[in-house]
């Protein structure tokens, strides 16, 4: 499975695109390919069929899975988790949400420096907290 998500994590980034995360499960009796990409905006219908028919065209040529399959191409999510400090980098300016073991709080990511994340609250009050302590973090929508 590493090679596969190789190969489409060139596919990806060469268009363009981030790759989030590559998975391939059976759902009821269909094994799926399910690709989830993301870019500096959001993603729209045309972004997944640009991405899977790229991905489907080399898939084709290479033939890395021998049994039948459906390609899925879809956006990570609009409050997808941050899972690294990658990820985190380019949510820099963008809402998110934060669990710690001793608190939960939510604003604008305003940096991420020396291992330190700075939040811009609601209220303009900043937060900074050590990477090391946070237990989870994702993309948040404002309501």
């Amino acid at each position: 499975m590493e090679k596969i998500k190789g190969i489409i994590k060139k596919i990806v980034e060469d268009l363009g695109y981030y790759l989030y995360d590559v998975v391939y499960d059976k759902k009821g009796s269909i094994n799926v390919l399910e690709v989830l990409i993301e870019n500096d905006t959001s993603i729209d219908i045309d972004d997944c069929v640009i991405v899977s028919k790229n991905i489907s065209k080399q898939l084709d040529l290479l033939d890395p899975i021998k049994e039948a399959y459906n390609l899925e191409v879809a956006s990570s999510g609009a409050e997808r988790e941050l899972r690294n400090s990658e990820e985190i980098l380019r949510a820099i300016g963008q809402h998110v949400y934060i669990e710690t073991m001793e608190q939960k709080f939510d604003g604008k990511l305003k940096s991420f420096k020396d291992g330190f994340l700075e939040i811009l609250h609601n209220n303009k009050r900043t937060t900074k907290v050590n990477y090391i302590d946070v237990s989870y973090i994702r993309l948040a929508i404002i309501k």
